[in-house]
């Protein structure tokens, strides 16, 4: 794996399930509505994609020793892997009760 793709796909990963979680549990437990934690899921997909994309594309470009091509790939893959993974936690909120969704999702 390229490592602009493997930057992506590490950071995406564990930022996206870290923060993802983090607010759903904080949603949950603030409102137990089903759709708020949807909303929240999708908007933390979209928008903590774009913040962590945008840091890693300025944090590669500070190295001053990757291509632009790759800079690009490493920015493009952080917003891709980190939408992908973030949305993921749609799926037990969408086939549980909301209450086991949160337990499936943090096991």
């Amino acid at each position: 794996m390229k490592h602009s793709l493997k930057t992506g796909f590490s950071f995406g990963l564990t930022s996206a399930i870290i923060t993802t979680l983090g607010l759903m549990i904080g949603l949950y437990s603030g409102t137990g509505s089903k759709l708020v934690v949807i909303g929240g899921i999708i908007t933390i997909a979209i928008a903590d994609a774009f913040s962590d994309a945008l840091g890693i594309h300025i944090a590669e470009e500070s190295k001053n020793k990757n291509t632009t091509r790759e800079i690009w790939e490493a920015t493009i893959s952080t917003f891709l892997f980190k939408f992908i993974f973030a949305l993921t936690f749609i799926v037990p909120v969408l086939l549980f009760p909301l209450t086991a969704a949160i337990i499936v999702s943090v096991a």
